[in-house]
């Protein structure tokens, strides 16, 4: 069905509609934006994996939208499992306006935008994580300013997280450099993409030369939901610890970000993510903010 608006990976919209998506958001925080104008719609949030943050920043920011919401979780539903994907797409198309899914298999994200005839919204799948990124970009612009033309610098597992931030800087028109270990290189599609885009995206085991000069330093915890071999992983990812002395080689004012949740002493030292260059909390909060701009782009005809 044409004209759905889906919003699934920051690479399938062009920058004006992400830069409009942000300006919605910022205006809904800053009490500018239209009252209430998801007034009589009603958003499912379906979640296969377990959420603090996308479920209570969806929830509320339909409500403060002036919308409803139903929860789905886990054994809740019969996605893929009772019935195909494809079928429940069909299904919840004719009882809501829209569909949020945090689950692992990006393939039953792509089922449901097939066949839902209402938008549907990525609320993390293993591959991305749109939604924290529109966030952090909103973040880190209300601190320093236009990221455009800035440096950010990823620390650790080139993980779902890392991917959306290759497509934000293409979109977003900033530099990205990745410092991973040989074994947890971000996606190689992701990366030809952003390549072939024009991207300036810049992959490397030098923790240290990356993140000379940054304007911001990002990292993620080491073992996700999901993840095996967790001693494994700590014994790569150790020499990516974010602590004072690397953030000392970042540029002065440069931001510390994480998309939580943190386990200290372990991506970051507690000193670093609880000191005054970290800006965790206002990343947090601006999940409400960015995805109401998100729904509001979504559902308003």
């Amino acid at each position: 069905m044409s004209g759905i608006k889906h919003f699934l990976d920051l690479d399938q919209h062009d920058t004006q509609t992400l830069r409009s998506i942000l300006d919605t958001g910022l205006a809904f925080k800053q009490g500018k934006g239209e009252e209430e104008p998801l007034k009589g719609k009603t958003l499912v949030l379906i979640f296969e994996k377990p959420s603090t943050r996308t479920r209570v920043s969806f929830e509320v920011g339909m409500q403060e939208l002036g919308g409803r919401v139903i929860v789905l979780e886990g054994d809740s539903c019969q996605l893929g499992r009772g019935e195909t994907v494809a079928d429940t797409a069909r299904v919840l198309s004719r009882y809501v306006d829209a569909i949020m899914i945090r689950t692992d298999d990006p393939a039953k994200l792509a089922d449901l935008a097939q066949y839902s005839t209402v938008p549907v919204i990525n609320g993390l799948t293993d591959d991305s994580h749109p939604c924290q990124l529109m966030a952090d970009v909103m973040t880190f612009e209300e601190h320093l300013g236009p990221i455009a033309g800035r440096t950010v610098v990823w620390c650790g597992d080139g993980n779902n997280v890392a991917t959306s931030w290759i497509q934000a800087a293409v979109r977003f028109n900033f530099s990205l450099k990745l410092a991973c270990p040989d074994q947890l290189m971000p996606a190689a599609g992701a990366l030809e993409w952003a390549r072939g885009e024009g991207g300036d995206i810049t992959v490397t085991t030098d923790v240290d030369s990356a993140v000379k000069d940054a304007d911001c330093v990002v990292t993620d915890t080491w073992v996700s939901m999901g993840d095996d071999a967790a001693e494994s992983r700590h014994n790569l990812l150790a020499p990516y610890r974010v602590d004072a002395r690397l953030m000392g080689l970042a540029r002065p004012d440069a931001l510390f970000m994480h998309c939580l949740p943190a386990h200290r002493g372990e991506e970051v030292t507690a000193d670093i993510i609880d000191g005054p260059r970290s800006v965790v909390w206002d990343e947090a909060e601006n999940r409400l903010h960015a995805q109401k701009g998100v729904l509001a782009w979504c559902m308003r005809n």
